[in-house]
């Protein structure tokens, strides 16, 4: 392999590193100091990294100047894959992977299938809901309608993302789905306190980790990305209080 596909093959393998990162909801220094240090372990020492929620713009100056970009257009929540990329970056960091081997690796990452069966999420997030009742100081007589709550919020709002991709829409139609429920049960006798009820079952779909990282990018001088997240975390979180409110002005 010649010294230049050599490059070409380092930029593929710290794109992909960078891509399965940004789209799976991590930090973005975090994935900048991935990619420089993957570059470094491949023997490209001067290597810079620009990027925002959708697109990841990465440059490797020596021997030759070679600059590739690309765009990331779906982003999720999915540690366990973060987890996977650093570990893969330490075994290149410390010599046990070549470049072909680090790269197949990675692709095995990007195209492995969900941890857990959508069934599974959907328990989980009405489970959710009801403890996030009991812990607001909420009845346990309202521990099951908060959990029908979360649950039906939740499954509508996965299931519309996947036919409109349009976030707004799936957030907003997931807290109309909420703010249904609650207020059928309570009117039928089901549940007692409605406060109580919506705001335990829209916690699922609070985008709680973009907010975080938004601060820290914040923190750590990504303005760019840092607004970007915040201003997707508002937009979902105004998409919730508007489903929310819509519902609650027939009430």
């Amino acid at each position: 392999m010649d010294e230049l596909q050599q490059e070409h093959e380092i930029m593929k393998v710290c794109l992909l590193a960078g891509k399965i990162m940004l789209q799976s909801g991590a930090e973005t220094y975090r994935v900048e100091d991935t990619m420089t240090r993957i570059a470094a372990a491949f023997g490209v020492e001067n290597s810079h990294s620009y990027m925002t929620p959708t697109g990841i713009l990465f440059s490797l100056e020596q021997p030759q100047h070679i600059t590739r970009l690309i765009r990331i257009s779906d982003r999720t929540t999915n540690l366990y894959k973060i987890d996977r990329v650093n570990t893969i970056s330490r075994c290149i960091s410390l010599g046990e992977l070549t470049i072909s081997e680090a790269y197949r690796a990675l692709e095995d990452v990007e195209h492995e299938k969900p941890n857990y069966p959508m069934w599974l999420l959907i328990l989980m997030s009405a489970i959710a809901s009801g403890c996030f009742l009991i812990m607001f100081n909420g009845s346990w007589n309202d521990f099951v309608p908060a959990a029908i709550a979360g649950g039906a919020g939740f499954t509508c709002s996965v299931f519309l993302h996947r036919m409109v991709q349009v976030r707004f829409f799936a957030e907003f139609s997931g807290a109309l789905m909420i703010g249904l429920m609650a207020v059928w049960m309570v009117k039928n006798g089901f549940g007692s306190h409605i406060d109580v009820i919506i705001i335990s079952s829209v916690m699922p779909l609070v985008p709680g980790l973009l907010i975080t990282n938004a601060i820290r990018d914040l923190m750590a001088g990504h303005l760019i990305s840092g607004l970007s997240k915040g201003a997707e975390a508002f937009i979902t979180s105004f998409a919730i209080g508007a489903g929310i409110a819509f519902m609650l002005s027939f009430y």
